[in-house]
């Protein structure tokens, strides 16, 4: 028997329309409209064919139903570009997600959410009160998703190959979720998951959206990277774009971002501003970055996958039991289920506990 939203969520995942997908199984659309609101089930070998097209095991399909990310929950960090079909498909690999988060839920004890309300506040006061809350002062962060796992934040990775979705957060009960896409720089992506953490911290429970939200997430982000007291020490005056390239090694980010934030704190002038983005623009430094930084990892998921791999739990095993491709578990968690040699390298970094059930 077919679970019906199951057969939405693989045929979003893999990017097609109903009609698309009509066409490729070879019913009419109405069809596949019916199959998928549970008004008729398809015969078995109709469900083997749809198996075989969207790349899911047949177990799949038959699956209980699961808690779908809808796009009204999510904050998207992408919006004016994004096509409906791009949209979907990132939201289907974050229900996936939940499916691979309740089922680690049931095997190990990760930390718990430590994030504040901070609605009502400037985005840049939210960034110093957050800061605060945790105990970083004004030093540069090391890791963000390291930072946001230590304080409850599940991240996962996406590999949508486009650069309409960047990445998006949403809240599911009291645990919070963000999503970074893997195609863009490290740089890009650091300022993504301190974006979305903006997202998660400031519009909770709501507040505004669209645009002005986006740029609320901007300001935080650029304020929890690149602190006030810390940017204005160490770069009281700038003259040169080279001071500016030199300058964003410390806090590890992308020269437009180093940019904006200089600008935002009138280290420079509007002109200045101008004069800056255009060098950078034609230096390429939009879309690459000099003095590249290591792409950031997971450590949750490292250990996990540790501890998995010591019981001699493979990534295959993992995909059976979650009925779903192991490619897509392999997405989701930065890679790090792609080591051909079954553990992964030792973790540089401690602070968190795993607790198997």
């Amino acid at each position: 028997m077919l679970t019906p939203g199951r057969l939405s969520l693989a045929r979003k995942r893999r990017g097609l329309t109903k009609k698309g997908f009509a066409e490729e199984l070879g019913v009419a659309p109405h069809t596949v409209l019916r199959y998928e609101s549970g008004e008729i089930s398809p015969p078995p070998e109709t469900i083997e064919r749809i198996a075989r097209i969207l790349d899911f095991p047949e177990s799949f399909f038959s699956s209980p139903d699961v808690d779908e990310v809808v796009a009204d929950a999510a904050s998207f960090r992408s919006l004016t570009s994004m096509t409906a079909k791009d949209r979907d498909a990132a939201l289907a690999a974050g229900t996936l997600a939940y499916i691979l988060s309740d089922w680690v839920d049931e095997n190990f004890s990760l930390p718990e959410p430590e994030l504040v309300d901070l609605k009502g506040e400037t985005p840049e006061v939210a960034a110093r009160s957050l800061r605060q809350e945790w105990g970083l002062g004004e030093q540069p962060i090391k890791n963000t998703v390291h930072l946001m796992e230590a304080k409850g934040v599940r991240v996962f990775s996406l590999v949508e190959n486009t650069r309409t979705v960047d990445a998006f957060s949403v809240w599911r009960g009291g645990r919070p979720f963000v999503f970074l896409n893997m195609m863009k720089t490290a740089e890009h992506s650091r300022f993504d998951a301190a974006h979305e953490l903006g997202h998660l911290v400031l519009h909770k429970h709501g507040g505004p959206s669209g645009r002005k939200a986006e740029e609320e997430a901007n300001r935080f982000a650029s304020s929890f990277l690149m602190p006030a007291a810390d940017v204005l020490a160490r770069i009281p005056r700038v003259h040169t774009l080279n001071q500016i390239v030199e300058a964003k090694k410390r806090w590890s980010v992308s020269v437009m971002a180093m940019i904006y934030r200089l600008h935002a704190l009138k280290v420079i002038s509007d002109w200045q501003y101008r004069m800056f983005c255009i060098q950078a623009s034609d230096l390429g430094y939009r879309t690459s970055e000099p003095f590249g930084i290591p792409r950031e990892q997971s450590l949750v998921w490292h250990k996990v996958l540790t501890a998995l791999w010591t019981e001699r739990v493979t990534k295959k095993e993992i995909a059976e039991r979650l009925a779903v491709p192991v490619g897509e578990i392999e997405n989701l968690l930065f890679g790090l289920a792609t080591n051909p040699s079954g553990v992964p390298p030792r973790p540089t970094a401690g602070g968190l506990k795993l607790v198997s059930g």
